[in-house]
């Protein structure tokens, strides 16, 4: 008689197995929304038992603030690339936040602050990650005013200037109908040309370049 062959579970390393686990719950983040993160739900993804996410993960919780942190992190390192003049650097966050990449995690954030209310770890999971982006776009603005990009006396002024118009314009992601106006689709491009002193259509000028270069299908 030919005996079938036994399936083999495959042992990883614990960070390997943790870095797996916290990336599904991270696209689970992103895609349906924090509240569906549970160590069931991450362990049929993966096709283990949930008792092997509860060993790294004890909480739902846990992972849950650790899924966000993971998800908007990966997202930090999207906007602010290294390459590039200061205004350079500026569209392509203007043309990330405004663009269809944005949409997932705009939901994340707005998801989030929600939570909040109820997850009181969250809240400062949500703070810390606040004060890493307006760091890194205060670093951005400085090196602009360094370089004559731009011309602003406080540059931390205006980074929370154009934080508050990416997420006012993210607050807008879950409406059935999306808004056509000019006004509100390139929103954060005049706010940040605004807040940075720039001449007028300097930068929209420069988030036309990146997104015909990036995607000349792309409506401008």
């Amino acid at each position: 008689m030919v005996s079938s062959p036994t399936s083999q579970r495959v042992r990883k390393l614990p960070d390997e197995r943790r870095a797996e686990i916290l990336a599904e719950a991270a696209s689970i983040a992103l895609t349906e929304g924090l509240e569906r993160i549970t160590l069931r739900a991450v362990a049929d993804r993966l096709g283990v038992r949930p008792g092997l996410i509860s060993h790294y993960y004890p909480a739902a919780e846990d992972l849950v603030i650790a899924a966000f942190v993971r998800a908007v992190s990966e997202e930090r390192e999207e906007l602010f690339p290294d390459a590039g003049t200061p205004l350079e650097r500026m569209a392509h966050l203007v043309s990330r936040s405004e663009g269809r990449e944005s949409l997932e995690l705009s939901r994340l954030w707005l998801n989030a602050r929600h939570l909040c209310r109820f997850i009181p770890a969250l809240t400062e999971a949500l703070r810390g990650q606040e004060y890493l982006d307006r760091n890194r776009l205060t670093a951005l603005i400085e090196d602009g005013v360094d370089s004559g990009d731009f011309s602003v006396e406080d540059p931390f002024a205006a980074c929370i200037r154009i934080w508050v118009a990416i997420d006012g314009v993210g607050s807008y992601v879950n409406n059935s109908e999306s808004f056509e106006y000019d006004a509100f689709k390139r929103f954060v491009t005049d706010v940040a040309e605004w807040s940075l002193g720039i001449p007028a259509g300097t930068l929209r000028a420069a988030v036309d370049r990146l997104r015909i270069h990036s995607d000349p299908s792309r409506p401008l």
